[in-house]
Parts: structure tokens; C-alpha cells; sequence
């Protein structure tokens, strides 16, 4: 962690909503006049998307299975050196994962590439990231360690896996057959990789559905924000006021002294009330440690 560089964090697996919830923290970011550096965690895969399929074949040859869920097919030691670089100097290099025919044009690629790394701008207020592993720990490596806010985003499975797959045959152009085996190939890592990472967070949003999800594999389409309750965890949060929550949220209520609970329309309306002092916090104390810094170098020349 780090006061002069701070890093956020928003972690959760694939459909999760996590990029859904990036546009919040943009807003929250326009609205403090924060200079934020953006990387995704798909830049940190170990291969692109034929390297993988190849990777997978194989795997499946040998009764193994491998996911992007895993430390197999993502570089641990890649992200937390970027983490650890940019929390010590706030600075570092990323690449972007291209997903589609429109990321990838402009870098005259085939989708499923990676772009050229780049420099991040060396005057960002704090490192965002936004994927699969922001709060990751395993033997070798610890990214969780670097991160100053850690937000989980945290759909029951049944509602990620409704996510996921409409995502990913209608934006991605998979087969719902495809999509099905991945999530199913997934499982060992998810278990082992994606959900011990949402007892490491400050903060999870957990959406639950109101209708009936039972089959996630035959539904047709995502359970709207106003078919589902979100369930909010909070863990060692300093600028948390439950009181003040419960006045401005309609329909909220505390299920547990650190659990707070609101209507899911009231969704981004909960995320800018809970996270916008957080990150205020966070800014404050960086430009707080560089006036002490500035003010040790005056008395030392």
C-alpha cells in the first residue's frame, strides 16, 4: 500500500459486472477531479485468445483443466510487479487485451492480441484496475497486498453465470455450447483463485435476484437492477456512516452491524454515496504525505 501512489482495486469474475461498475468510479473520479491511470486485468492474461485455445486443447488431452480463472494462464508475477512499481514510484507499463475487431483495428490486429505496452502518464493521482485478480494471493505471489481499496463485485453465481454467458455470445461472438464449457472448465480455479478474494476486500456489492434464476442456463435475459436487492460488505472502512446511508438510500436496511442492504435501482446511487468520501479519503492522504515530503526536502537543503 501506498499513500503517495495509491491503487484501487475492483475485482470479480468474468460477468461479474465489474466493467458496468468502472462507469461509477469514472463518475466519482470526474466529479473529485482525480487524474486516474487505467489498466484492466485482461492485459495481464499469460496468452492471447489462439495461444490459449491451442493451451486448452492440450490441456484437455492431458484430463486438465485450465482457465483464465488460474495462475496457468495469467501472469501473477507480471501484475504484482506492475502493482509493486507503481505503489513505490507511480509509475509503470501496461498493454491492453483486445477484445474485438473494433479495439483491435486501430493497432492494425487481430482481436484476441495484446496492444504494445505503454507508459502510464506520470502525473496520475492513483492506479485504477478493474478485473480478474486485483485481490489475488497465492504461494509465489500477493497483488492484495498492494492494493489500498479492494472493491469485490460479487453477483450470486447463478445471476454471473446469466451475465457471462449473454455477454459473451452476443458481445463476443461465442456459442452458448462454448461459453458453458468455460464456465464448467472454470470451476477449480474460480473456487481457488476468484472467491478467496472476496474475503480480502474493503467493500463487496453483491447483487441477488428477486426473480427466478434456478436454470442460469436456459435464461434468456439479465434480471434487471430493479428485480434484485444488493447486499453491501463493509470491512475496515473508516469513512462508513450507516445512519446517513439508511436516510439517503429508500428501501435500505442493515442485515448485519456491517451489512447494508439496498434496492438494486439504488444501485449506483449506493456506490457514489458509499465510495466518493473513500476516495476523497484516499486522495487527501496522498496529497497530504506529498506537502510532508516536499516540506523534508526544504529542511534538508
Amino acid at each position: 500500500m501506498s499513500e503517495l501512489h495509491p491503487i484501487i482495486a475492483i475485482t470479480g469474475s468474468s460477468g461479474a459486472g465489474t466493467s458496468t461498475s468502472t462507469t461509477a468510479f469514472k463518475h466519482i473520479f470526474r466529479k473529485l477531479k482525480v487524474n486516474v491511470a487505467y489498466t484492466e486485468g485482461d492485459s495481464f492474461h499469460r496468452y492471447t485468445r489462439p495461444e490459449m485455445d491451442l493451451k486448452i486443447r492440450e490441456s484437455n488431452e492431458e484430463n486438465k483443466n485450465l482457465s483464465y480463472f488460474g495462475p496457468e494462464a495469467n501472469d501473477f508475477n507480471l501484475l504484482e510487479t506492475f502493482f509493486k512499481d507503481y505503489a513505490e514510484t507511480g509509475r509503470g507499463e501496461v498493454r491492453r487485451y483486445l477484445h474485438t475487431f473494433d479495439e483491435a483495428v486501430p493497432f492494425n490486429q487481430m482481436p484476441g492480441t495484446f496492444a504494445p505496452f505503454q507508459e502510464l502518464p506520470d502525473d496520475s493521482d492513483l492506479l485504477f484496475y478493474e478485473g480478474l485478480h486485483g485481490g489475488v494471493v497465492t504461494d509465489e505471489h500477493n497483488v492484495a497486498q498492494h492494493v489500498d481499496l479492494l472493491i469485490g463485485m460479487v453477483p450470486i453465481v447463478n445471476l454471473e453465470w446469466i451475465q457471462k454467458i449473454i455477454r459473451d455470445t452476443h458481445d463476443r461472438g461465442h456459442t452458448r455450447e462454448d461459453v458453458m464449457n468455460s464456465i464448467v472448465r472454470s470451476m477449480d480455479d474460480y473456487i481457488n483463485h476468484i472467491t478467496p478474494q472476496f474475503s480480502r476486500t474493503h467493500i463487496n456489492f453483491q447483487r441477488v435476484p428477486t426473480v427466478d434464476t434456478s436454470n442460469p442456463f436456459s435464461a434468456k435475459d439479465i434480471p434487471s437492477l430493479d428485480e434484485s436487492f444488493v447486499v453491501i460488505r463493509f470491512r475496515g472502512v473508516d469513512t462508513t456512516d450507516f445512519p446517513y446511508y439508511l436516510k439517503m438510500i429508500e428501501g435500505s436496511f442493515m442485515s448485519r452491524i456491517n451489512t447494508l442492504v439496498v434496492p438494486g435501482g439504488k444501485m449506483k446511487l449506493a456506490m457514489e454515496l458509499i465510495l466518493t468520501p473513500v476516495i476523497r479519503s484516499i486522495v487527501e492522504k496522498k496529497r497530504l504525505a506529498i506537502q510532508a515530503l516536499t516540506q523534508s526536502d526544504i529542511k534538508t537543503d
